[in-house]
């Protein structure tokens, strides 16, 4: 989180048309559980569109990148590289190591929506599953960033943003944030 090294997801095989609201999703839980950037390797304009509003309405920092190829982000990053697989080391097995390494280093947590080239494989430092079962790119990314900050991300203070959410027993209540700023 702010204060640590960064920690950027990168969004690998967005396919338009089919993985538009799974990759808007993927963004949305990167921001909201404490990476600092998503990285979109496709052509993902809508889904970086949708990313940005959220975060100009209810605050950051988070930024949102396209990029067309995605091989020089993983082979030039410059801390520890953690793909998330089914296939991958269990997560509760290898958290500790990822933690400590991320205490000095960046990570880049790589997170695919279609069969994933065996390059990433041997690219990344850990492969990591949580859980060795079929499941949704987007829950995997939750349970990971959740593991990583040991649930620090949850208190985390939003800068920024025009809106704030309340919580509430039950209903919905969102108010401008300059009437939060007033109290």
């Amino acid at each position: 989180m702010r204060g640590s090294p960064e920690v950027c997801v990168l969004r690998l095989g967005h396919r338009p048309g089919r993985d538009n609201r799974m990759t808007t999703h993927v963004g949305l839980t990167a921001r909201a559980l404490g990476a600092d950037r998503v990285v979109i390797a496709g052509d993902a304009s809508k889904s970086r569109g949708t990313v940005k509003d959220i975060t100009a309405r209810f605050g950051g920092p988070f930024e949102v990148e396209l990029s067309d190829s995605w091989r020089p982000l993983i082979e030039d990053w410059p801390g520890v590289v953690v793909h998330l697989t089914m296939y991958g080391e269990r997560l509760q097995d290898v958290e500790g190591e990822i933690r400590t390494a991320h205490q000095s280093d960046p990570v880049l947590v790589v997170v695919g929506s279609q069969k994933v080239p065996f390059d990433v494989y041997d690219a990344a430092d850990y492969n990591v599953g949580v859980t060795n079962q079929p499941h949704s790119e987007v829950a995997g990314l939750a349970v990971f960033l959740d593991h990583l900050f040991e649930g620090r991300e949850l208190e985390r203070e939003w800068q920024g943003g025009e809106k704030r959410v309340l919580p509430m027993e039950t209903g919905k209540r969102v108010v401008p944030a300059e009437e939060l700023d007033e109290e």
